[in-house]
């Protein structure tokens, strides 16, 4: 390690040009990142929702509807001419109406009273129309924008790439917003924190920097998810600061009594451990989300990992450079510690510690219980439920019903059998209407004697199609248990059978997180343990420093269910994790700090000097940690980014909580075990010289 340090002070300059060019660099490629905001992109490859749409895209040359389009108060005449005005729009690859089900020709000279009502009736009513269309993914924005244009303010459009064009306009600034608000309340904690000027400024660079080339280097995964270049920056920056913090605290230090270059060298030996054993607990919290089913998790989990990755080389590389080349800036800049040392804090806690630890005990179990039981939503209906998209669904809801719409597929060749699934299919639950051949045409009509723009909308080469219309929300109870009805009543028929709509992407979804969570729970809490199990070589410590932080956890996601609020699956998986791996760390500094002074002071003075000593670091810590989380849910006009600045910013609060009021408890009624079950590093186990 001195070699190294050696060597860095040596080229500090080098050091410093260089990682400021990689920052330009990444800063010029981090607009080329291409930016994903639909979430069906990150299903299981195996999911049968998403192989059901790449069978229509092949099949039927066109992907699932994914837009609705109502037109008030038009003739069938206007209607159609409407449709070919929406067809040649950019970004359209398909229209469905009635048209197209019945055939041009037939509905333009057979009047209207001649067809089934209930078919007539899901594509027009009362004089207003309502036609389905599929938008290219990644033409959201322009296409809807242009669609606006063209059908102008009295009539409505909806559906999932409406809402993922909103979701798009709110995302472009969402970063910058958080960001104006949150730093300046960082540096804010960091001057009051600090005795420079100057420090909380060469923190925010160190991890800026880091946040910088780490957006940028995005570029060689190809994509990321709006869900990522949203939280990514903050999160960062919000779990990174600490490493910046402790070694320019030892430094510091060390300045004390050495000149400035042998301080940072001493600096740099003592925070890399520390620093390290951070760094290594986040990237295991960060790296459980790489294992989930569903890639949103290992899209965010890669870019988080890296981003730690880059921060800790940031922090042990470029910080000591540019330390070096301003301390003489540092030492003009100081001012008297505006912090209050909270030394009396430690007797105030240490009397409180029993009470704590009572509650702690007396609310896990229901807390484990009630999070467990915690309602979630999949969909981003939520994200524009204030915005037109929100309104106009239910403006299109006020004057067509409740409508969802699924596609079933199924092997091609056998009518009689076809018209036996539509005739089950219409009697389950919530089902409105089956559309079909033949439902719409007849199964007693020969193909040759149908317009093949209305056989083609049921037949492909290989596939039937058949239209289901529900009038359940896209996700819910009812919405799941119809689709699992309908997956049912297809497998009696058919061997081979697809499902595709938002309803069963959804639940396609649901049914991976399922499994996804208790994976990601189970990988991070085994990793998280052997970290600790290496940093404190004991097999007791790593047991009472997981159950603090994981009660906070459930006690943190035990609220929405108290509250009866579902809650987005991205921010439980997301919590679970980060909240884990962000919060050990105050955990691991009182932990160590205690073994520390356990050896010469007797175990509750050993504690009251351990949070007198350290209380301050962990409180700086959590609150910028929190502020990061409540700015986040502040700022965003995305409830499901909201949802997670909220559970990020009050599990902070409860891990620290947990820690300085329970672990200390822990670790003083447990003293006598930890003694037996905790080694040196010459393989001895410890013994206190501490009186008691």
């Amino acid at each position: 390690m001195d070699r190294f340090s050696r060597a860095l002070i040596n080229y500090k300059k080098i050091v410093l040009v260089v990682f400021l060019v990689v920052a330009v660099l990444s800063g010029i490629l981090l607009p080329l990142v291409s930016v994903n905001y639909d979430m069906v992109d990150y299903l299981p490859k195996d999911a049968q929702s998403t192989t059901a749409i790449k069978i229509m895209e092949t099949e039927f040359g066109s992907e699932m509807p994914n837009a609705r389009v109502m037109l008030t108060g038009v003739s069938l005449h206007e209607a159609l001419e409407y449709k070919e005005k929406l067809a040649a729009l950019d970004g359209v690859t398909a229209m469905s109406w009635l048209d197209d089900v019945v055939g041009l020709d037939t509905l333009k000279t057979i009047p209207l009273n001649f067809f089934s009502s209930s078919l007539i009736e899901s594509y027009y009513k009362d004089n207003n129309a309502l036609m389905s269309l599929s938008i290219e993914s990644g033409k959201e924005k322009s296409t809807v924008r242009a669609i606006y244009e063209l059908i102008g303010e009295h009539n409505a459009a909806a559906g999932d790439a409406v809402n993922t064009a909103e979701t798009q306009a709110m995302s472009v600034s969402e970063v910058l917003n958080a960001m104006v608000i949150l730093l300046p309340i960082i540096i804010l904690i960091l001057v009051i924190s600090t005795s420079s000027w100057i420090e909380p400024l060469l923190f925010l660079i160190t991890i800026g920097i880091a946040i910088v080339i780490n957006m940028g280097t995005n570029i060689v995964f190809g994509e990321i998810s709006f869900i990522t270049q949203t939280v990514s920056p903050i999160l960062q920056l919000a779990v990174s600061l600490d490493f910046a913090i402790f070694l320019l605290h030892s430094f510091n230090n060390y300045r004390l009594s050495h000149e400035p270059e042998q301080a940072m060298i001493l600096a740099m030996k003592q925070a890399l451990p520390t620093v390290a054993a951070s760094a290594a607990t986040t990237i295991i919290g960060f790296g459980a989300l790489i294992f989930m089913r569903f890639g949103i998790g290992a899209d965010l989990g890669l870019n988080l990992l890296k981003g730690v990755i880059l921060s800790f080389i940031s922090v042990m590389v470029f910080l000591p450079a540019i330390t070096l080349m301003c301390y003489k800036a540092i030492d003009r800049t100081k001012h008297r510690k505006l912090m209050p040392d909270l030394k009396k804090s430690g007797k105030w806690l240490m009397n409180v510690r029993v009470a704590f630890l009572i509650f702690a005990l007396v609310v896990v179990i229901p807390s484990f219980l009630a999070q467990s039981k915690t309602q979630f939503s999949y969909g981003m209906g939520s994200v524009t439920s204030a915005s037109r998209a929100g309104e106009d669904a239910l403006y299109i809801e006020e004057k067509f019903g409740k409508e969802n719409a699924l596609v079933l597929l199924v092997p091609k060749g056998n009518v009689g059998r076809e018209a036996v699934l539509c005739d089950a299919l219409s009697e389950v639950p919530h089902v409105k209407s089956v559309i079909s051949f033949v439902t719409a045409v007849g199964a007693e009509i020969p193909l040759e004697f149908v317009p093949p723009e209305a056989t083609d909308q049921f037949y492909a080469e290989n596939y039937s199609r058949i239209i289901l219309y529900t009038d359940t929300a896209e996700e819910g109870a009812d919405a799941f248990n119809t689709v699992q009805t309908v997956l049912d009543t297809a497998a009696l028929h058919y061997p081979t059978y697809y499902l595709a709509g938002q309803s069963a992407t959804l639940f396609d979804m649901k049914n991976a997180v399922s499994i996804d969570t208790e994976r990601i729970n189970l990988i991070a809490l085994i990793g998280m343990f052997i970290v600790l199990l290496v940093t404190f070589r004991s097999l007791t410590v790593p047991l009472f420093l997981l159950f603090s932080i994981k009660t906070a956890i459930w006690i943190n996601l035990s609220f929405p269910y108290f509250a009866g609020k579902p809650i987005s699956f991205i921010g439980y998986l997301i919590l679970s994790t980060v909240q884990l791996g962000a919060t050990v760390d105050y955990a691991i500094l009182l932990t160590n700090a205690y073994l520390g002074n356990r050896i010469i002071l007797p175990k509750k003075d050993a504690m009251r000097v351990t949070i007198e000593d350290n209380l301050v670091a962990i409180l700086i810590s959590a609150i910028i940690l929190a502020t990061a989380g409540f700015v986040l849910a502040a700022t965003t006009s995305n409830p499901i980014i909201g949802e997670l600045g909220t559970l990020l910013g009050r599990g902070t609060l409860l891990s620290f909580v947990m820690v300085v009021c329970v672990l200390p408890a822990l670790l003083i009624v447990f003293d006598g075990v930890i003694q037996k079950t905790t080694m040196r590093d010459n393989g001895e186990l410890i013994n206190s010289k501490g009186v008691d």
